[in-house]
């Protein structure tokens, strides 16, 4: 049989439709709509109604002019509003901007201009912080107002002059709307900005086709099954929600909405709502397990806890688990659409004892079934590393849930994509199994007389210490070494120890140039997704 007789069958509408997580929805609302969607506060909304209310906002959009390529941007915590921005938005052909509400007004004042924002859906809660924004860039968006019951009196009280409130924005739009495919599947649904801890942060684009192949990855990584009951406690403006947006529905799922991650919340919704999946970063593991005892709630059921944002240390993935959550560990990056690495758990390790099975799972991982290419590689000459659990390199990926690119910025997009992989600046080891374990990011490496220290190591040996609840260890100057470890330690409630105290307990596990040479007790600087700003603490460190 010649090639030419196999290529000679087109490409046509009846056998290629681009892919996109839309259709997610039309499935859900189509096959299940009258089950629960959406649970926030004494709202208790429906597939169909969820449907509806995305198709009302693509076409108010749509008649304010919102068309393919245009940018929205939406400055809102976990609320079904901002659910119905993941749909409503790209139902248009618009692009997604989803805004970190914990950044300065100078930044979101950036990313309002660079962006290009035509319109900003905002709560009332961040109408100061949007106001200010908008005093500093030259971007002047249509503005809509979410007014949310669930919200303080304080923060309900805020207004901006000119804003539509979202109701009366939606009311406006036609659930009838017959809203377009996107042209193509390479097609922009979102803009997310890098949290920009050095310079101004970057764009990072998606497209519809790596959206839809992450969710579909979610699924399977986080062993979804028909009608998940998700746990907001990731913030959906960070990476999407690492694209569960789209990967609950697709499993026509309930989408359990939470302004704020507090403890006693998470442990009632947890039991009221049945919940079985939920995500977040170490730090919500720590907010959880961390609950008063008259707080924390019966489970029905165990559920499944997706972490990632920093390596979990071993010791607080065996508390998860003592606790009745089954932890999934993933890895991943704003520009990778959030998780793309999982820890898949081998059941020949379940033999283990309970200490060396958490630190297997304190691994990164293996690839996502959606991520083509995944290897750790000397970044100079593109060499794989030797997989023997020792050698160091950069963890690289390949393949369709990689970002389009960095937006208006061609250099720092070539840069990121040089040799054809996509460079994480994240260094690991590859484990003869083929499982990778991030040992630091380049630029946390410590190095101290000539020695690499890796600053997750020595965290990992803090951890072990019963009276850390959070540690981060940067480099601190030293004439003689060139850098030292410096530890900043916080504390469990009710706990109490002495710098002299930890160096000793560290002596006993680490070797001795690893050992911290420094420590302070302090609440460390976190990101909104409770990932620690190690940038101030190095500036702090340097300061002496």
């Amino acid at each position: 049989m010649a090639a030419a007789d196999f290529d000679a069958l087109p490409r046509v509408p009846a056998n290629h439709q681009p892919l996109t997580p839309l259709l997610f929805l039309e499935r859900a609302a189509a096959v299940f709509p009258r089950h629960t969607a959406v649970v926030h506060g004494a709202v208790r909304r429906s597939y169909a109604e969820l449907r509806a209310r995305c198709v009302k906002l693509a076409d108010a959009l749509r008649q304010h002019g919102i068309g393919r390529g245009d940018t929205v941007a939406a400055l809102l915590p976990n609320i079904p509003e901002m659910l119905e921005c993941h749909y409503g938005v790209p139902m248009t052909g618009g692009v997604l901007n989803t805004l970190n509400t914990r950044l300065d007004a100078g930044t979101i004042a950036y990313c309002l201009d660079h962006g290009e924002a035509k319109v900003v859906v905002v709560d009332r809660e961040f109408v100061p912080l949007l106001r200010m924004a908008l005093t500093q860039c030259a971007a002047k968006p249509l503005v809509i107002e979410v007014d949310d019951p669930e919200a303080s009196d304080a923060a309900r009280a805020n207004r901006l002059d000119g804003a539509i409130p979202y109701e009366d924005f939606i009311a406006g739009g036609d659930e009838g709307f017959a809203w377009p495919m996107p042209g193509d599947e390479w097609d922009a649904i979102s803009l997310n900005y890098t949290s920009g801890t050095t310079g101004r942060p970057k764009g990072v684009v998606y497209h519809h086709r790596g959206a839809q192949l992450l969710a579909v990855g979610n699924v399977l990584s986080a062993g979804m099954g028909k009608h998940p009951v998700y746990l907001w406690t990731l913030p959906m403006f960070h990476c999407n929600g690492w694209c569960f947006p789209w990967t609950v529905t697709a499993q026509a799922g309930t989408h359990v909405c939470l302004r704020a991650v507090r403890g006693n919340a998470m442990w009632d919704l947890m039991s009221r709502e049945g919940v079985t999946h939920m995500c977040g970063a170490p730090i919500v593991m720590a907010t959880l397990l961390g609950t008063a005892a008259e707080e924390k709630k019966p489970l029905p059921h165990q559920v499944q806890f997706v972490v990632a944002g920093a390596p979990p240390p071993a010791a607080v993935l065996a508390a998860m688990k003592e606790a009745g959550f089954a932890v999934c560990h993933v890895y991943g990056l704003t520009e990778c659409y959030g998780p793309s690495v999982v820890n898949e758990w081998n059941s020949d390790w379940d033999v283990q004892p309970a200490a060396d099975q958490a630190a297997l799972m304190s691994r990164q991982g293996v690839r996502y079934i959606a991520l083509e290419g995944l290897r750790v590689m000397d970044p100079e000459t593109m060499a794989p590393i030797t997989p023997d659990g020792v050698s160091m390199g950069e963890v690289m990926m390949q393949g369709n849930v990689v970002m389009k690119g960095y937006l208006k910025d061609q250099e720092a997009t070539a840069k990121a994509f040089a040799g054809g992989w996509f460079h994480t600046g994240d260094l690991a080891v590859t484990y003869p199994d083929g499982y990778i374990q991030l040992k630091d990011r380049s630029k946390d490496i410590i190095i101290s007389g000539g020695e690499n220290i890796s600053s997750i190591e020595v965290e990992d040996a803090l951890y072990k210490h019963p009276a850390v609840a959070v540690a981060a260890v940067v480099a601190r100057p030293d004439e003689k070494w060139g850098e030292t470890p410096c530890a900043f330690i916080e504390l469990k409630p009710g706990t109490a120890t002495t710098a002299e105290e930890l160096i000793a307990h560290c002596k006993t596990i680490l070797a001795g140039y690893k050992v911290p040479r420094h420590v302070v007790f302090a609440e460390l600087p976190k990101t909104s997704t409770g990932k620690i700003q190690k940038h101030v603490l190095r500036a702090q460190a340097k300061g002496g």
